[in-house]
């Protein structure tokens, strides 16, 4: 029995079922009472780091048994070198997977509570996700006596001739850091852009910003380009808008008696019609005397931008049926031509 103790691969089958053993049992604890224990915080924050963490820890007490196993057979001595290299690269890069995970889901869950960011733009994500991994490379590299400085250079040269042949490519990626940086638009906003495109904006990645146009078409515009156009941005400074209809009625009308229809109406389409604001008091403002008419505004109001399209098609077909029960014109272009004698 001494013997069998003392034999080198009893002792490494010993140490390899012991993590086994080991990881289960610490698995156990992070499922069977760590869990009941986040699951009655407040918060779920607790419990995704608890889901993010256990695969990866439960891998590295597998991984730190093998290791340690593997260190008491002689006949391997010679392969002991790469079994630390080896073992080293697999835990960095099991920490930084947590820690990417990990910063992802506060950045995400920051990022929420962010007025305009309640889909998280994908590149923030992206860029953290690379700065971590760039630590991690520099971390091995720095373990392995490997000269960063040579490393840089030639990505400098390198980088040099890939930057000028993606050239299009970066700016699209710098346009897409300053759009999220500057926040002239924010995933969720209703925009309206210089060539007549509008529509809610979906995503803003790392090369293009997705937009989702009312017939539920999705537009997809370089952020170099967006970010060089004018926007009219629907969403800020809040939702609730305007919707104002220009009309115009014959210079024969009672101007008061017209006033006090066409509020009416409005009145009416602010009560009933879903997306107005039901409060609002409606009014007209006589502006122009025009060809044909005395031309005036009519301004009504609605809780979203996408609203006013339903209560200005309602509205005027209400206008026109009370136009013509009360008797008010509206002139088509009249011409008066006089002949001298």
């Amino acid at each position: 029995m001494a013997n069998l103790i003392q034999n080198e691969y009893f002792q490494f089958l010993l140490i390899a079922i012991g993590s086994a053993v080991f990881a289960k049992g610490f698995h156990f604890v992070l499922k069977k009472y760590v869990k009941k224990i986040t699951e009655k915080t407040k918060t779920d924050l607790d419990d995704i780091i608890l889901r993010i963490i256990t695969k990866p820890l439960y891998t590295l007490i597998i991984l730190t048994g093998l290791y340690f196993g593997l260190k008491r057979l002689p006949d391997i001595t010679s392969y002991f070198s790469w079994i630390d290299k080896l073992f080293f690269v697999s835990i960095v890069l099991l920490i930084f997977l947590m820690l990417s995970k990990i910063l992802s889901l506060f950045i995400s869950r920051w990022l929420k509570v962010q007025r305009g960011f309640e889909k998280t733009p994908k590149l923030i994500i992206k860029i953290v996700n690379i700065i971590i991994y760039l630590i991690a490379l520099l971390i091995i590299l720095e373990h392995f006596n490997i000269k960063i400085t040579p490393i840089v250079a030639g990505l400098g040269i390198s980088g040099l001739a890939v930057g000028l042949a993606l050239q299009s490519t970066l700016s699209n990626f710098f346009a897409g850091l300053h759009i999220i940086s500057d926040r002239p638009i924010s995933v969720g906003d209703f925009i309206e852009l210089e060539d007549g495109i509008s529509g809610y904006v979906e995503d803003i990645g790392w090369r293009s910003t997705k937009i989702r146009t009312l017939p539920n078409n999705i537009v997809i515009i370089p952020n170099s380009k967006l970010a060089e156009s004018t926007i009219i941005n629907q969403s800020i400074p809040q939702l609730e808008r305007a919707a104002v209809v220009q009309c115009g009625v014959s210079y024969e009308s009672d101007l008061e008696k017209v006033e006090k229809v066409t509020i009416d109406v409005a009145k009416k389409i602010q009560e009933k019609i879903p997306g107005a604001v039901k409060t609002f008091e409606p009014f007209i403002r006589y502006h122009t005397f025009g060809d044909s008419n005395i031309n005036f505004s009519i301004i009504l109001r609605v809780e979203e931008p996408v609203a006013r399209y339903l209560i200005i098609h309602e509205f005027i077909k209400a206008l026109k049926a009370r136009y013509d029960k009360e008797g008010i014109e509206i002139s088509w272009p009249v011409r008066k031509i006089y002949y001298k004698k």
